[in-house]
């Protein structure tokens, strides 16, 4: 069913402003606690894809100080090692030392994970596949807007930049040799009343690190200086000349705001699988429709049909339908159809009819209907969901991330070659022009 023919949204959709007005989001490293979580989640989710495609999976998992804890449903012919699994991910984050209270060969690992209920698998796989229904009932939605070039909100944008960087800074194991592997960043943009950054106003950057033998003010003295002049040039060198220009002397800095940040990551605080959906999907911009990602299969559309859903606002902003799309879709558990599909541009329509009108957001939302099956059946094989290409999407983000390709030896010793982040492709751009006149 189309929903919002001839809407026009309302002012809290988008801060449309008679002044200048800020917006702010937040990102959260790959060691964070519940990034930790969601990582072990979706390497867990990967290892039974890798050994059955058809795996049905729903992991959750609970890191506190020397503990990592996993549960949840799985309908399965594999066998997954969730032990040197969790330890392989714990490893790479970089949680190795003693010192963290939590590190990867000696945290104790709990396994509680069972079979899925068969009152919820009858209503997900059919006779025939492309009838399969939807893993659970739930809206899930998806953005973009045109500030960037990865068709993301710049803040959020900016935020993971932070932290990517900062990670592989830690990584090099050259420059802030200090660093440990929790951290958060925060950007807050400044707006123009017609929608457009002009400025940063404020970073917020907090990152767990060695205890100094310095005073503590000359600690936060090194840290500040080192984010200031080691970090933000190695972010700002790979951004367009433009968003280049937002970097100003005038910018605010909070850097370790609290002070000392010694005891961090699951030492610090407790974390858990799906605890970081903002971070995940667009930093509070567009909507979220409260499901979260790691550790479930592609039968749950919580996740698959969030991507779908970004994948069709990415096209339709590439395609020039609108400066900004939100799509939200909506399912009932067990059904294949979606119940309800609606379409906003926030006012910033381009497209137009045979007469020269501007498409309503309705108008807009039958078109997407004709040109995209949104059946979890047709969204799996569209993406390539039943491939264990997850573990990436874990930290930094699971939208506007480039495309690539991942090898994976597979249960029988193959050696395959997966497509990564295939919701990000704007192979629809075509096909949208032409069904728009565009």
């Amino acid at each position: 069913m189309v929903r919002g023919r001839g809407y026009r949204p309302r002012a809290h959709f988008i801060p449309f402003s008679l002044m200048p007005y800020l917006f702010t989001s937040e990102s959260v490293s790959e060691g964070h606690p519940d990034k930790v979580a969601d990582q072990i989640s979706d390497a867990i989710l990967d290892e039974f894809l890798r050994q059955d495609p058809q795996a049905k999976v729903a992991c959750e998992t609970l890191v506190t100080t020397g503990l990592v804890v996993v549960a949840g449903e799985v309908k399965s012919s594999a066998y997954v090692d969730v032990q040197s699994v969790a330890r392989d991910v714990i490893r790479r984050i970089g949680y190795t030392k003693a010192e963290y209270k939590f590190e990867a060969e000696s945290c104790g690992i709990l396994s509680a994970l069972h079979e899925q209920s068969p009152d919820i698998n009858q209503g997900v796989e059919r006779q025939k596949p492309e009838d399969q229904g939807a893993g659970d009932q739930g809206m899930m939605f998806g953005y973009a807007t045109n500030e960037t070039a990865n068709y993301m909100p710049l803040a959020l944008d900016l935020s993971h930049r932070l932290l990517r960087e900062l990670s592989a800074i830690r990584k090099e194991g050259q420059q802030m040799t200090y660093l440990r592997p929790d951290a958060k960043s925060q950007v807050t943009i400044r707006y123009s009343d017609d929608n457009a950054p002009e400025a940063i106003d404020a970073i917020v950057v907090s990152t767990q690190h060695d205890d100094f033998d310095e005073s503590e003010e000359k600690m936060l003295q090194q840290i500040n200086e080192d984010v200031k002049q080691i970090l933000i040039p190695r972010v700002t060198a790979d951004l367009s000349p433009e968003v280049q220009g937002l970097f100003t002397d005038q910018i605010i800095y909070h850097i370790n705001p609290t002070g000392k940040f010694v005891i961090g990551g699951p030492h610090g605080d407790s974390g858990l699988t799906g605890r970081k959906i903002i971070v995940d999907t667009y930093g509070g911009k567009g909507a979220h429709g409260g499901g979260a990602f790691s550790g479930k299969d592609s039968s749950k559309v919580d996740r698959s049909a969030a991507y779908a859903a970004r994948h069709i606002a990415k096209n339709l902003v590439a395609a020039g339908v609108a400066d900004q799309v939100l799509v939200q879709v909506a399912y009932a558990i067990g059904v294949a159809k979606p119940v309800g599909l609606y379409v906003t541009t926030y006012g910033t329509t381009k497209a137009k009819d045979a007469a020269g009108n501007l498409l309503t957001d309705g108008q807009i939302a039958e078109k997407v209907q004709q040109l995209f099956d949104m059946r979890p059946y047709a969204i799996v094989q569209r993406f390539g969901l039943q491939n264990p290409i997850f573990g990436q999407t874990a930290a930094y983000g699971h939208m506007g991330r480039q495309p690539g390709q991942k090898q994976v030896t597979m249960k029988d010793g193959e050696t395959k070659t997966f497509d990564t982040f295939t919701w990000e492709k704007l192979d629809y751009v075509d096909k949208i022009k032409e069904a728009f006149g565009l």
